[in-house]
């Protein structure tokens, strides 16, 4: 179908913002989604780092946003503490790192890169977006319950979770964070088979799989990951459901909950973390493989480079993507694994590092005497992989499961994870926001708030989570109300409200970037076709969104996505679609 034949259809206000088939517009909606919810899990964050730096203090804000049942005269009770730390895991986890990261820029860079029209399917791709949004509704709903959200920690372990008497918030919050996040699963099921359809299906002529940006190449395999591991936790879910509310126990043995004797037995909690960690740990990729692919493009882009080591960056994503699946054993070391398992665990977990120190490598030799343009988008992607290596170091040593063993469950796991995960995403999430803005809103961003919320972000994010190793190694645990109970932890509490000063201020930063992308969607400066002289097929669409990206035929590839500064060519940059000269090699390096 042409995009002439597209435009004979007048659109409404509602099919074209709301319930939209536009592969741009979806990628707006969870764009806009995602930050909201992120918004949400940020602001709770704040509040238990606040119990934790001063704790059973009264504050106002308190009484303002948990009400006198969760903060009586302004002191948070314990119960709520665990809801937040719960709820904000989850939030971040899925919510903002996989549905607001991989959801926006797969949806609006697979078909643009790779000169498809829109996705494979547009209707599937809408369902996907709705599902997401109404498994946030639920999410959100959960807070509201009476008994309380669902706090077990967002690996909902049983038989916290399993029992609806065990604690508060194991009643109706828990039951409601299961249906949102089965929900949830099953938008994320098809929007994984979308993108991989699309990738496999749609390529545009010429467009060879060794000639895709690597954004695409990260979207595409992030997608299999999905798919493969995300209906191991909707099968846990499902039983989690079942032993709460149909009497079975699948994770429930020989329990006692005060004198009381229950019925279950034959069941193993151990069962659900196998089942849990299984997704859990491809999530970690999922949420990570996106920023990676994007950091990488705009690197190459931002350092008028070609890539360096295309096809092993492409190796390592697929390494990555195989090793991930065969991790998750790790996180149980100090369940009573077999040693011996443990040590192969320890083994495969170890390996992962190789393809992750390939792509580092690659990075640091892309930017090695590059003709750098430090824009925002280059500040944070240069700030993703120093969050990425310094929190890949760590995990060295909890990969390790005898070293593990001293660390476990302390804020040194907290610090390991935060920063290889959840603010190297962040980062990869920023880059791609500041680089495509122009290409979703067809304005610029102001740069000067850029540069502000970069830096300042970055500061604060070290000073959260930098100190966090060292009083992990000292022995405080996580997940603790307070700590004021053990003698043992009181010279830790000056850090901890460093910690929690740095986590304030950070966070209310984040208020610049919101500023700067609401502003500029009407006041930015208007954006040329191709303001960053980019070489992949998005910049060759016009500036106004039509329905069908290209007004006239698709064009047709030539060349790889990396020819800058190629010798022989006028420009330092070379798009995909200008023919190769005679006599010219397509490089592949």
């Amino acid at each position: 179908m042409s995009a002439h034949e597209h435009g004979h259809h007048k659109e409404t206000f509602i099919t074209k913002y709301v319930f939209s088939i536009d592969h741009k517009m979806i990628a707006k909606q969870y764009l806009i989604t995602g930050m909201l919810m992120g918004i949400i899990g940020v602001m709770m964050s704040i509040f238990f780092r606040m119990q934790i730096a001063w704790p059973e203090e009264s504050f106002e804000i308190f009484k303002i946003f948990l009400g006198e049942d969760y903060a009586p005269g302004g002191v948070m009770k314990n119960d709520i503490y665990l809801a937040l730390v719960t709820i904000h895991g989850t939030i971040m986890v899925f919510f903002v790192l996989t549905a607001g990261l991989s959801g926006t820029f797969s949806n609006l860079l697979i078909p643009l890169q790779i000169g498809a029209r829109d996705m494979a399917s547009g209707f599937m791709n809408m369902i996907s977006y709705w599902m997401f949004f109404v498994s946030s509704v639920i999410m959100i709903a959960s807070l509201f319950v009476e008994s309380g959200p669902a706090s077990a920690g967002w690996t909902i372990y049983p038989p916290l979770s399993a029992l609806p008497q065990a604690i508060p918030g194991s009643g109706t919050g828990m039951t409601l964070w299961l249906v949102s996040m089965a929900i949830f699963i099953a938008s994320s099921l098809m929007g994984s088979l979308n993108y991989v359809v699309t990738v496999i299906n749609l390529r545009t002529k010429g467009m060879t799989m060794t000639r895709l940006p690597l954004t695409v190449w990260a979207f595409f395999v992030t997608a299999i990951i999905g798919i493969i591991s995300f209906p191991v936790l909707f099968s846990a879910a499902l039983l989690l459901i079942f032993d709460r509310s149909f009497g079975t126990s699948f994770f429930l043995s020989d329990i006692f909950i005060a004198g009381e004797v229950l019925h279950y037995q034959g069941g193993s909690p151990v069962l659900f973390e196998h089942l849990f960690w299984f997704l859990g740990h491809p999530e970690v990729y999922i949420v990570i493989l996106p920023a990676m692919g994007l950091v990488s493009e705009i690197m190459a882009s931002s350092s008028r480079k070609p890539i360096f080591g295309y096809r092993a960056m492409i190796a390592s994503i697929i390494a990555i993507a195989f090793l991930s699946t065969i991790v998750w054993g790790h996180h149980m070391f100090i369940s009573g694994m077999n040693p011996f398992l443990g040590s192969v665990f320890t083994f495969t977990t170890l390996l992962i590092a190789i393809p992750s120190a390939v792509k580092a490598f690659n990075w640091i030799t892309t930017l090695w005497k590059g003709n750098l343009q430090l824009n925002t988008a280059m500040l944070f992607s240069i700030g993703f992989v120093s969050t990425f290596i310094t929190g890949g170091l760590t995990g060295i040593i909890l990969g390790d499961s005898t070293l593990d063993i001293n660390v476990h469950d302390t804020y040194f796991v907290i610090a390991h994870f935060h920063l290889v995960m959840g603010i190297s995403a962040l980062y990869g999430f920023f880059a791609g926001v500041y680089h495509w803005y122009p290409k979703m809103f067809g304005r610029m961003l102001n740069k000067t708030l850029g540069y502000v919320h970069f830096w300042v972000t970055v500061v604060c994010a070290y000073g959260v989570f930098f100190p966090m190793h060292f009083i992990g190694m000292a022995g405080l645990p996580r997940r603790y109300y307070t700590n004021s109970a053990f003698p043992l932890f009181d010279e830790l509490a000056d850090v901890n409200v460093l910690i929690t000063v740095f986590a304030i201020i950070g966070a209310s930063f984040q208020v610049v970037f919101f500023w700067n992308i609401f502003y500029s969607m009407f006041y930015g400066k208007k954006a040329t076709q191709n303001p960053w002289r980019s070489n992949t097929l998005e910049w060759t669409t016009p500036v106004e969104h039509i329905h069908g990206n290209w007004p006239g035929e698709i064009p047709e590839v030539h060349r790889w996505p990396y020819d800058y500064s190629k010798p022989g060519h006028e420009d330092d940059f070379v798009p995909q679609t200008v023919p190769m000269m005679e006599g010219e090699e397509e490089l592949h390096h």
